[in-house]
C-alpha cells in the first residue's frame, strides 16, 4: 500500500507562504492603480497559500488507497500493523482541514475586496494566522500518516491467484531456511528469535504452475488476544492466503521451545484453520534421541523429517507438496465445474 509523501506542518506552511510571496511578486511590477494593487497582492497571497495547502491535503487523501476496496488480507495486515481506525481518523482530519482552508480562502478574499487598501495586509496576516492554526491542529494526524507510510511501504505484494503454501511455527525453527530451499527467495536468516518480523514471499514452479510460498513470523503457544503485532501478521497470512499450511517443528529444540509447546501450537492452529497441514520435523541432523521425537511424529499424519540446513529430506517434502497441490487443484476444478452445471 502506497501512501503519498507526508510533510510536517512546518514544511507545509513554509512551502505555502513561500509560493504565495513568489506569486504576488509579479503583481508588484504591474501598472494597475496603487490602491487596487495592494488589495490584489494580498488576495493573491491568500489564494496561492490556500491552493498549495489544499492541493497537498487532497493529494494525500486521493493518493491513499480506499481501505474497503482492498483484499481482506491487506485490510487485516494494515489493521495489525498500524490500525485501520487511526488511519481513517487521520484521513478524516486531513479532509476536514482541506474544507476549512477552502472556507478561509473565500472569507478572507471577500474581506479584502470589501476593505480599504490600507487594511489589506493586516487582513492577510490574520488569514495566515488562522490557516496556520488549522494546519497545526492536524499536526498529529500528519505525523501518524507519515508513520503509517513508513510502516506500510514494504507491505508484501501477494499473488492472490497463485496456489499458496504458508510456513508456520515457533520462532527460529528454520522456516526461512526452508523457504530458501523451496524457492529463489533470500530471506534474512540468523540464529535468534523473531528474525522474520514481516512476511517473506518466494515462488517456484510445479508442473508449470506458479506456487507461492510465504514465510511468516514466528508464533508462540498463546491465545490470539495475547499475540503481538509480529505474530498477528503470521495469523493474517494463515487466515487469508493459505491453501496449505507447512507447520515446522524444531525436533532438536535448539530454537529454545520444547516439543510439547510446539505440538500444542500445532493443535491450536489445526483447530482454527480447516485446511490441509503438512508437518515437517526440521533439524534432524542435531537429534541424538530419536525415540523422544517419535513420541510426537506418531501424533501427526504422514510427518516429514528433514534437515533444511543440510538439504536432507527436502526432495520428499517437495513431492508431498506436489501431491497435495494436485489434489487441491482437482477439487477446485470439480467445484467450479459443479457450479457451472448448477449455475
Amino acid at each position: 500500500m502506497k501512501i503519498p509523501p507526508i510533510p510536517t506542518t512546518e514544511e507545509l506552511l513554509n512551502k505555502a507562504f513561500r509560493r504565495a510571496r513568489k506569486a504576488a511578486s509579479a503583481t508588484r511590477t504591474s501598472r494597475m492603480p496603487t490602491q487596487k494593487k495592494a488589495k490584489t497582492i494580498e488576495s493573491i497571497r491568500i489564494q496561492t497559500a490556500c491552493n498549495v495547502i489544499r492541493d497537498k491535503l487532497k493529494s494525500i487523501i486521493e493518493g491513499t488507497p480506499n481501505i474497503e476496496s482492498l483484499p481482506e488480507f491487506y485490510q487485516d495486515y494494515i489493521d495489525v500493523t498500524i490500525g485501520i481506525d487511526p488511519l481513517k481518523k487521520s484521513l478524516g482530519a486531513i479532509n476536514w482541514a482541506a474544507g476549512i482552508i477552502n472556507q478561509l480562502e473565500s472569507e478572507y478574499r471577500r474581506r479584502i475586496r470589501r476593505s480599504r487598501p490600507s487594511l489589506a495586509s493586516s487582513i492577510r496576516r490574520e488569514a495566515y494566522g488562522r490557516i496556520s492554526s488549522v494546519i497545526k491542529k492536524i499536526g498529529g494526524d500528519l505525523d501518524f500518516l507519515d508513520f503509517a507510510r513508513n510502516k506500510l511501504k514494504n507491505m508484501p505484494t501477494v499473488d492472490f491467484d497463485a496456489f499458496t503454501i504458508v510456513i508456520a511455527g515457533f520462532p527460529n525453527v528454520g522456516k526461512s531456511t526452508i523457504l530458501r530451499r523451496l524457492t529463489s527467495a533470500k530471506p534474512k536468516v540468523a540464529e535468534y528469535p523473531f528474525t522474520t518480523k514481516g512476511i517473506q514471499i518466494g515462488y517456484f514452479e510445479m508442473k508449470w504452475n506458479k506456487i507461492q510460498v510465504i514465510d511468516t513470523p514466528g508464533l508462540l503457544d498463546r491465545p490470539v488476544d495475547k499475540m503481538n503485532n509480529i505474530e498477528l501478521k503470521a495469523m493474517v497470512a494463515l487466515e487469508n492466503l493459505a491453501d496449505i499450511i507447512l507447520f515446522i517443528f524444531d525436533a532438536s529444540e535448539t530454537c529454545g521451545y520444547p516439543m510439547e509447546s510446539q505440538y500444542n501450537l500445532f493443535k491450536d492452529l489445526k483447530r482454527i484453520f480447516k485446511i490441509p497441514f503438512i508437518c515437517v520435523f526440521n533439524k534432524m541432523d542435531l537429534i541424538e534421541n530419536i525415540k523422544y521425537i517419535k513420541k510426537y511424529t506418531i501424533k501427526v499424519e504422514d510427518p516429514i523429517l528433514i534437515s533444511a540446513i543440510e538439504d536432507e529430506g527436502v526432495y520428499r517434502l517437495i513431492k508431498k507438496l506436489e501431491g497435495l497441490h494436485e489434489t487441491q487443484t482437482r477439487k477446485t476444478i470439480k467445484y467450479v465445474g459443479k457450479k457451472k452445471i448448477n449455475g
